[in-house]
């Protein structure tokens, strides 16, 4: 059957014009604003070159959201993922309750990441929380601290906040995982492979590709992260937990810079790049295995 161009351009064109109006022209627009001095109150716009650059490359702040933003994305893509990968293989064999248990740890994850914040708010609370009344209840009082706000503790704290609730990652891998042909599990069986065998030199290979996807996922994730870090520590104390997206928010917010917050929107963009074209170079994630 002679498939007629037209037709492909007719199937395409509301696609390509949702992609234009929606993403293309707002970034393509985020660019070009950060060349200039653009403020929501000043009506006058000029063309300032890669000044807000050069200020953001020399700002103490923005690399200490860099170095944090990054940490968390390695944290996400290795041990969070790998956290996931670890339960979907469990999850896999179906032990007892395994459906159960598949449901209880995807629950954290549809909560609003608001709602989140707030049950940890609780949790690291000084006064009342979970974690410094068990301390003095075990006789450890000299433990206890004010999590989120010290600074010695407020970033693996808020890190608590979302690493150990992989239950998308999870989801998506054991689904993966059901759809692999049991042949190829039987035979390794009928092999004499052991079940660690099974799931290193098996599946491991098997849902390579799937493991690269949901860390581009998990990283994607990190490089918009804002509620939950805002809600817990607003990137406090001091900005021990600042991240990207936070500084792009106090820049706009409390500046009323536009042009020097969208430069930061520009970075985050470039960081998303980065860290796709890195995780498919590793995973191989657009080579076709034959």
């Amino acid at each position: 059957m002679k498939v007629r161009p037209w037709y492909l351009v007719l199937f395409l064109l509301p696609t390509v014009t949702l992609f234009i109006l929606i993403y293309a022209i707002p970034l393509v627009t985020v660019f070009i604003s950060s060349l200039t001095n653009y403020r929501l109150m000043n009506p006058v716009t000029g063309f300032v070159g890669f000044a807000n650059y050069i200020r953001l490359f020399q700002d103490k702040v923005f690399f200490q959201a860099v170095t944090n933003t990054f940490i968390w994305i390695i944290l996400q893509c290795t041990v969070h993922v790998g956290l996931g990968l670890l339960i979907a293989l469990m999850l896999y064999k179906k032990p007892w309750g395994w459906k159960f248990i598949r449901t209880t740890y995807m629950i954290p994850n549809i909560i609003s990441n608001a709602a989140i914040a707030i049950i940890f708010l609780n949790v690291f609370n000084p006064a009342f929380g979970v974690i410094n009344s068990t301390l003095k209840l075990i006789g450890l009082e000299s433990l206890t601290r004010n999590w989120l706000m010290d600074v010695k503790t407020a970033f693996p704290s808020v890190t608590v906040t979302w690493f150990i609730f992989a239950g998308y990652t999870t989801t998506i891998i054991l689904a993966h995982a059901i759809s692999i042909d049991e042949g190829i599990i039987e035979a390794a069986k009928v092999d004499g492979a052991s079940n660690f065998q099974l799931d290193t030199l098996i599946m491991l290979p098997l849902l390579k590709k799937i493991i690269g996807t949901t860390s581009i996922m998990a990283g994607a994730y990190m490089l918009q992260m804002f509620d939950l870090i805002y809600l817990t520590t607003t990137g406090g104390p001091g900005r021990i937990t600042t991240n990207l997206p936070l500084l792009l928010y106090s820049t706009y917010k409390t500046e009323n810079n536009y042009a020097y917050a969208n430069t930061v929107g520009v970075i985050i963009i470039l960081g998303g790049v980065l860290v796709i074209a890195v995780i498919n170079k590793l995973f191989r994630i657009n080579k076709i295995d034959y």
